[in-house]
């Protein structure tokens, strides 16, 4: 930020801005002691994205020193963490600190999926769009959220109501008859703190975001805590002048504001769950697209390749998983021009990051609050999903949620592939130490994966096939070796990949027989080559 006039703030004039009633600075430490036992804590992550890191430490260290505050609830939309030591597992490591969890993804926190396995924590599993519509409703003192999503799911009352283990006895999911139709209402809950992480706040306790590299709930998470009577804490990096911000970066203004944290380390700032900061992500510079080196030929290139094939001229495609190297392909391909990728943090065009960068954009054209964002998914404006291949039944059922005991949350999964026009789930066809290498333009298959991924009954339904089946979703299964497509009368194999027997490299890893189509044919033996070269002209011509 431009012409910011930066200001040291001592004890002194921490009581000159709370006498003002207007957003008190004070120390992480501060903050942790305003947290009352049994508390209801929101925040706003992405990762390490929008996590305030040192507030949340503050809390843990107050918990270890004096046994408070204990027995809290935490909400959050997206995963907080970077799958190590850091974001919500520094609390959850802690027996007596969370009481409640309520989140839509585990990913990045393998303590707290611990926890919830070991049955120490109530722990349900929302939408990560639920949960944020859900900010508005208690921002606005709604009843709660009707909504169709997580119909036919695991979420769905008739099944586990979105329960993640026996602890988890309150029912926060019903089903209700409204004006003729079946919908799922989601109950609200009080918010007693938000925290949350900003870039800069002015002496009125304005916020902007311009070092992030997306824009998240922040602002209603932070209504919902005024709603609720409650307080709102945000950590940033600096202090700078009123009235040197520009009021349109202002993504939370100081009425919704309480307290005020300078963060004392850098690295509490850290924008992605890898990267601690890049101008490019920020928005700030653009990236010239060569720089991005291309993804090595492999049995996910070739997925990737089979996926892209898919995507017509102007479509607006999401990809999760391995899929988000589609972009890389698109743009090795030079055909990144001919569509609009996003993601689910609210980000639109350009080319996502993948990995701990996931949600993060080089050369984005625009950044939506990602509760706004959601809208467009549960909206069905998204024509093409590209999402990760987890476990899928004879109906075409698919379970991306829970594996082997472990809990990992839909996070966005359900709202965006219930309501996108086109699904492609995209994965290896077995899991488990497989390898698999490209050779001579054929797929070869060095060990086969420990687990089937196609099997008689998954352990949960994250996707309903049935659901997409009544509502005419177009549905397909794109894998290192078999491409597959949901019909009404169940999985018709389409297309086998060069060098694969289909008999001991497809049939035999599955539980059950698909449909094998009187027209199987080999995937296309261009993919399977080093140079391709024909994407841009296979996307020109779809319709």
């Amino acid at each position: 930020m431009t012409n910011n006039v930066m200001i040291t703030i001592n004890a002194k004039m921490r009581g000159v801005f709370y006498k003002m009633g207007i957003a008190k600075v004070i120390t992480a430490a501060e903050a942790a002691a305003l947290i009352e036992d049994g508390a209801t804590i929101a925040s706003a992550p992405f990762a390490l994205a929008g996590w305030p890191e040192e507030v949340a430490l503050a809390i843990e260290k107050r918990f270890l020193e004096t046994g408070h505050p204990r027995d809290l609830t935490h909400v959050h939309a997206a995963g907080v963490g970077n799958r190590l030591e850091r974001g919500e597992s520094a609390w959850t490591a802690h027996e007596g600190l969370i009481k409640r969890l309520i989140l839509s993804h585990t990913d990045f926190q393998q303590k707290t999926m611990d926890l919830i396995e070991q049955n120490k924590v109530e722990a349900y599993n929302l939408p990560l769009g639920v949960i944020l519509q859900l900010y508005n409703e208690i921002a606005r003192r709604g009843p709660g959220l009707l909504t169709k999503v997580g119909m036919g799911t695991f979420i769905d009352p008739r099944f586990d109501g979105g329960k993640l283990n026996t602890k988890a006895q309150e029912d926060l999911v019903e089903l209700v008859n409204f004006a003729g139709e079946e919908w799922l209402f989601y109950k609200k809950f009080p918010v007693n703190v938000t925290i949350i992480r900003g870039t800069s706040a002015d002496e009125k306790g304005n916020i902007t975001f311009e070092k992030e590299g997306v824009s998240l709930e922040w602002l209603p998470v932070a209504q919902a805590a005024k709603a609720c009577g409650g307080i709102t804490i945000v950590q940033v990096e600096r202090i700078v002048k009123s009235g040197t911000m520009h009021p349109k970066l202002v993504k939370v203004p100081g009425i919704y504001v309480d307290y005020i944290v300078v963060a004392s380390k850098p690295e509490y700032q850290q924008q992605t769950a890898k990267t601690f900061f890049n101008a490019a992500f920020a928005g700030d510079i653009k990236v010239p697209t060569g720089s991005i080196p291309p993804i090595p030929l492999d049995g996910e290139k070739v997925m990737c390749r089979r996926s892209a094939m898919e995507l017509k001229p102007g479509a607006i495609a999401l990809g999760i998983g391995i899929p988000q190297a589609i972009a890389n392909v698109l743009s090795e391909e030079k055909a990144d021009h001919l569509i609009t990728p996003i993601s689910e943090s609210g980000s639109i065009g350009g080319i996502p990051g993948v990995g701990g960068d996931f949600g993060h954009h080089f050369n984005a054209e625009a950044s939506v609050d990602q509760h706004a964002h959601f809208n467009y998914y549960d909206g069905g404006g998204l024509e093409t999903a590209f999402i990760g291949l987890g476990e899928c039944d004879i109906e075409g059922n698919i379970n991306a949620s829970k594996f082997n005991g472990k809990v990992y949350g839909v996070g966005g999964f359900i709202n965006v592939t219930q309501n996108a026009k086109k699904v492609i789930f995209t994965g290896n066809f077995t899991a488990g130490k497989l390898k698999v290498k490209v050779e001579d333009g054929k797929l070869v298959i060095e060990q086969e994966g420990k687990f089937r991924k196609f099997l008689n009954k998954i352990v949960q339904t994250t996707f309903s096939g049935k659901y997409a089946n009544e509502v005419g979703q177009t549905v397909m299964f794109i894998t290192d070796r078999a491409v597959l497509e949901l019909t009404p009368a169940g999985l018709v194999l389409t297309e086998i990949a060069p060098g694969i027997d289909l008999e001991k490299d497809v049939l035999a890893q599955m539980e059950f027989k698909p449909i094998i189509s009187p027209n199987l044919k080999l995937m296309p033996a261009e993919i399977f080559q080093p140079t391709w070269g024909k994407l841009k002209q296979i996307i020109e011509t779809n319709n």
